[in-house]
């Protein structure tokens, strides 16, 4: 997938959305309305158009983060122009959910201009669009949490950086203490994904209405330090910084409990490789662990192969591992993959591992690929469980 900067794209949908609402000399005649162009439009039926005005392009593409059905990671599919100059494709219908989009407009990637809503990854910005129709992460009248961007001071990497917190109902009223999940996200993305397409906020806000959740603070770090390739080997810098200055400095700015019982964390793909790297050499500081497509990259070769070199983490951990007290005060150790996941047989591998050392593992393979309406499937059924 190319990736594009996000100044770029911001410059490049500027001008588009400048073209599209200004009358056209091959859309208008004099004295006409400008042309109004609605982008994305979801029909009753789910299925949904993609628009764009864009009358002396030659060819536009949708493309999608891997998540919109039949346009799968890297695939584009073609719009078609209209005697009006607007470009439009219709797909689906589509599952209810959150879908990441972008055109491709004579070879150059923008974000949609008639559609302000957008999603961060690490190094650029998608469209996103809301498919409604799941009761459990829709928009709904219950009382609503605020999720809310910080930024701290990184003494490891030496500069400022951001994360977000979702903190919940009634927090604002400033009385009593609260259990603290911190949520990761996977490689590509950033601290804002878990929020924008992964939906945390709602979820969260719609379980604690139903009783089914605890209230609780959620923290949601960028987990990239730097520019990422597939292949390239994790560093530990986030780690480090974890250890070192998030877990410090949120658990002093938030009024959470700071106790084993009351703190858990969960990551997918490239996240729960970081949960790992994380929660077992500091197992005495979480009770709940959860591992979303995902497990010890390289154990079972392959696809996510990129483990360093040295040590395995089997021999790296082993007196962790095989720590009867340590184990005690582990709540939940619950991993969940897609059938069709290329880190299926890395979790595999993972699980078997932890069980070998007879550790209480839950492991959910389910339908689905390495997507988003997995993880946020996985994370509706993980935070039933926590702090309970």
């Amino acid at each position: 997938m190319q990736m594009q900067q996000k100044s770029s794209i911001v410059i490049a949908a500027t001008l588009l959305a400048v073209f599209a609402i200004v009358p056209s000399s091959q859309t208008q005649q004099r004295g006409q309305p400008p042309l109004q162009v609605v982008s994305p439009e979801t029909l009753p039926d789910r299925q949904v158009t993609f628009r764009i005005l864009a009358p002396k392009s030659e060819a536009v593409q949708l493309s999608s983060s891997g998540d919109i059905p039949g346009i799968g990671f890297g695939q584009t599919k073609a719009l078609t122009k209209g005697t009006n100059g607007v470009w439009e494709v219709t797909v689906g219908p589509l599952p209810p959910g959150a879908y990441r989009y972008s055109f491709n407009v004579d070879g150059v990637t923008v974000v949609d201009p008639r559609n302000p809503k957008t999603s961060e990854s690490n190094e650029n910005t998608w469209s996103l669009l809301q498919v409604p129709g799941a009761d459990w992460m829709d928009t709904k009248d219950v009382p609503h949490g605020a999720v809310s961007e910080v930024t701290y001071w990184s003494s490891t990497l030496k500069r400022f950086r951001r994360l977000h917190a979702y903190t919940p109902p009634g927090y604002e009223s400033g009385e009593g203490k609260y259990p603290i999940f911190y949520l990761l996200h996977g490689a590509f993305d950033s601290d804002d994904s878990w929020s924008s397409v992964g939906r945390a906020g709602f979820i969260l806000d719609n379980l604690i209405a139903a009783g089914k959740a605890k209230p609780m603070v959620v923290v949601m770090p960028h987990g990239h330090t730097g520019p990422f390739r597939f292949g390239m080997p994790m560093s530990g810098e986030f780690e480090s910084e974890f250890v070192t200055d998030i877990m410090p400095q949120m658990e002093k700015r938030f009024r959470v409990y700071t106790d084993r019982q009351h703190r858990a964390m969960a990551g997918l793909s490239m996240g729960g490789a970081h949960t790992l790297n994380i929660g077992i050499p500091n197992l005495d500081r979480f009770a709940y662990l959860g591992v979303y497509s995902s497990g010890i990259f390289g154990i079972a070769g392959g696809p996510g192969g990129n483990q360093p070199q040295g040590p395995t983490f089997e021999e790296k951990y082993k007196a962790i591992l095989d720590d009867t007290k340590l184990k005690e005060g582990l709540k939940l150790f619950w991993f969940a993959t897609g059938k069709n996941d290329f880190l299926v047989a890395t979790s595999r591998a993972t699980v078997e591992m932890f069980k070998k050392h007879q550790f209480d593992v839950v492991y959910r393979e389910t339908d689905g690929a390495h997507t988003w309406d997995n993880w946020r499937d996985y994370l509706h059924e993980y935070a039933t469980q926590l702090f309970q």
